[in-house]
């Protein structure tokens, strides 16, 4: 059974850097895509980057240039690197497998990320 634990989150001021990781447990992690999710209060979850396992990557406007998507196959992790952060990336963010509009596996805790002065 799949497991996918997110850590890293944390309060943050405008501006600043946090880097949120991912493990992902009980599959062949190298052979599957990876994203990066968030759902702040009140709105569906999106998905906000993504890496192939041929390590494309593609990200949503909103985060372009400020976040980055990454990934290590010998620990089963991903990574998700955000700097200059705005109030508006509030939210929980979860990883998981995209597939088309859907996910492949059961959703983790999340991580909370706000970001305020």
């Amino acid at each position: 059974q799949v497991q996918l634990v997110e850590s890293g989150g944390g309060l943050v001021q405008p501006g600043g850097s946090l880097r949120l990781s991912c493990v992902v447990s009980g599959s062949i992690f190298s052979i599957y895509d990876m994203g990066w999710y968030r759902q702040a209060p009140g709105k569906q979850r999106e998905l906000v980057a993504s890496i192939t396992s041929s390590h494309w990557t593609n990200y949503a406007d909103s985060v372009k240039g400020r976040f980055t998507i990454s990934r290590d196959n010998g620990k089963n992790t991903v990574y998700l690197q955000m700097n200059s952060l705005k109030p508006e990336d509030t939210a929980v963010y979860y990883c998981n497998t995209p597939v088309g509009r859907q996910v492949r596996w059961t959703w983790g805790q999340g991580t909370q990320v706000a970001v305020s002065s």
